[in-house]
């Protein structure tokens, strides 16, 4: 599918006030992933409700408490705002959802290394839009707001080329060439598709 450049961009981050942008760009894509709504990593309360709506109240919920953290990619033109990517980010304990969980525990431990202060767990971008860079931009914004907030270790867990060429809607964290050119350092493998790989950001 042929796809447009979404020119000037800027970066928000999710929140209460932009949550109506981040719900219309998950509604676009049925709910991203069946349904998921950018759920997977958050631990589950045990309130939500099953369904694609569940997971829409619950991701709401979790925004209104400032526990659900992302940057948001926002471009504008006559029509007005609308957000066309995203990076997710947070705390282990605000994200302590991983695929191959235990084998990233495990080899955690035996590197004798303590987890991140940060990770990024999932970058989203509009089909429309791709292939423009906009998932750099929304790592970058991520980033961004994670110095704000202080800085600290950051980890991702992009994946690593594959011979089968793979769609881009299941490059759930983007690719580690990606994260190497945002100055992450490869760690090691995390399952047989994905790495760890870490960076420091300063305080701004």
């Amino acid at each position: 599918m042929a796809t447009v450049d979404p020119g000037p961009t800027t970066i928000r981050p999710l929140s209460v006030e932009s949550w109506e942008l981040f719900d219309a760009l998950v509604e676009r894509h049925g709910g991203i992933f069946g349904g998921c709504w950018c759920t997977y990593f958050h631990p589950d309360d045990g309130e939500r409700a099953p369904g694609a709506e569940g997971n829409r109240e619950f991701k709401r919920r979790l925004v209104e408490e400032g526990v659900a953290r992302a940057a948001l990619v926002i471009r504008e033109d006559a029509g007005g705002e609308e957000a066309v990517a995203w990076a997710e980010y947070g705390t282990p304990g605000q994200l302590p959802g991983l695929h191959h969980r235990q084998q990233y525990l495990t080899d955690l431990e035996n590197a004798g290394e303590s987890e991140p202060d940060y990770r990024v767990t999932c970058i989203f971008v509009d089909r429309r839009f791709r292939r423009h860079g906009l998932v750099t931009r929304a790592l970058d914004g991520a980033l961004a707001l994670i110095a704000q907030d202080g800085g600290g270790v950051v980890e991702g867990y992009p994946h690593v080329p594959r011979e089968k060429k793979v769609s881009a809607s299941f490059l759930y964290n983007g690719t580690q060439s990606v994260y190497e050119r945002a100055g992450f350092d490869f760690v090691r493998p995390k399952g047989k598709f994905n790495t760890v790989m870490r960076r420091v950001v300063a305080p701004a």
